[in-house]
């Protein structure tokens, strides 16, 4: 009796123990050879994360410049395409009628300045009244007032450059009679040559501080890559896209001289996350289970050759969609990869060292 409760017993704890044994055999019988698996250090320092964008060189502002005043123009030295330095002068018109109103201005202030100080001077002698000599003195202001205006008529009738100018296209043609405010030439204002992005919307509402962003371009008119530092962007997006344009500025000492606006550069935002503890991981090195996030930790064995792998819950966020950063994990850690789903918590595995031929 003593021998059957024995056997019985032998039996169920057999059971269990070669139910373990089959699930590391190959369908024949034979022992299953250990999985490989892909293994991604976690590191230390914080993570820095890059997004590509197609930029476009831009003027900092584009003008078209006008006379202030009407008159013939005779004089249109701008061609299209050529860079103007600040104050050269681009177009004028025929001055012979400007400096006739300043010489008009300048005799009627001399006539009235002999009227005034000839009814001071009857006033003085009780030949007229207060009220006559005071005339006078604002006649002479408005006489004053006249000559200014025509002084400056006559320096408005020349036009000149107001920035270091690449004329972009000529809007009258020479010889013409042009009225005030009529555009004569558009300008394009390169005291600062800017590159233009556009951003996603949700990657632009997914960054809080744009302080951490460094912005890097790269062109064939340039050798490596030249800093770009952000200037503005619209507080509104793009009619298409959904996308805010955001503006950077070059380097006033790295600009090339045959950079005009609308030639192409690619443009680098490298994100530092502040976070020193956080890597990147692809989204195959991360599995979901019910609301956390974990990943597979790597253990390696005493003789380094194999190791077993454990679940290990993290904190998970992702700037972009398509790189995962990930908080709780130390330093030294070793984290699989891939394919985690085809792995048991305290599975042992041996790390992939690439393919060998024997």
């Amino acid at each position: 009796m003593k021998a059957t409760i024995l056997l019985l017993v032998t039996l169920a704890l057999s059971v269990p123990a070669h139910a373990q044994d089959t699930e590391d055999l190959t369908p024949s019988g034979d022992p299953a050879p250990i999985r490989a698996v892909k293994l991604i250090q976690a590191g230390g320092g914080a993570t820095q994360l890059e997004r590509v964008f197609f930029g476009q060189v831009a003027a900092r502002e584009t003008v078209d410049l006008s006379f202030e005043v009407g008159g013939r123009l005779i004089m249109f030295d701008a061609q299209e395409g050529q860079f103007l330095e600040e104050g050269i002068q681009i177009a004028a018109m025929d001055l012979a009628p400007f400096e006739r109103a300043v010489e008009r201005a300048t005799l009627q202030l001399a006539q009235a300045n002999r009227d005034l100080t000839r009814a001071q001077t009857l006033v003085q002698s009780n030949a007229a009244s207060a009220t006559q000599a005071e005339n006078a003195e604002t006649a002479r202001d408005l006489a004053a007032v006249a000559l200014r205006e025509a002084t400056d008529a006559l320096e408005d009738a020349t036009l000149r450059a107001p920035f270091r100018a690449l004329v972009a296209s000529r809007l009258t043609p020479n010889f013409a009679n042009v009225s005030p405010g009529q555009p004569i030439v558009r300008l394009h204002d390169m005291s600062e040559v800017r590159v233009e992005i556009d951003v996603p919307e949700r990657l632009f509402q997914s960054l809080s501080d744009v302080t951490g962003i460094s912005f890097v371009g790269t062109s064939p008119l340039f050798e490596g890559e030249v800093p770009l530092t952000l200037r503005e962007f619209n507080a509104e997006t793009q009619s298409i896209g959904q996308s805010y344009r955001v503006t950077l500025a070059l380097p006033s000492t790295q600009v090339p001289t045959a950079i005009i606006p609308g030639a192409s550069m690619t443009v680098t935002a490298r994100l530092r996350n502040s976070d020193a503890t956080a890597i990147t991981l692809p989204p195959s090195a991360v599995t979901m289970t019910g609301d956390s996030a974990q990943v597979m930790v790597y253990t390696p064995n005493a003789d380094a050759e194999n190791g077993t792998v454990g679940l290990v819950p993290v904190d998970v966020a992702s700037a972009n969609g398509a790189q995962i950063t990930v908080t709780g994990l130390g330093s030294d850690q070793w984290i699989v990869g891939a394919g985690i789903q085809m792995l048991r918590d305290g599975e042992t595995v041996r790390p992939f060292t690439g393919m060998s031929v024997e």
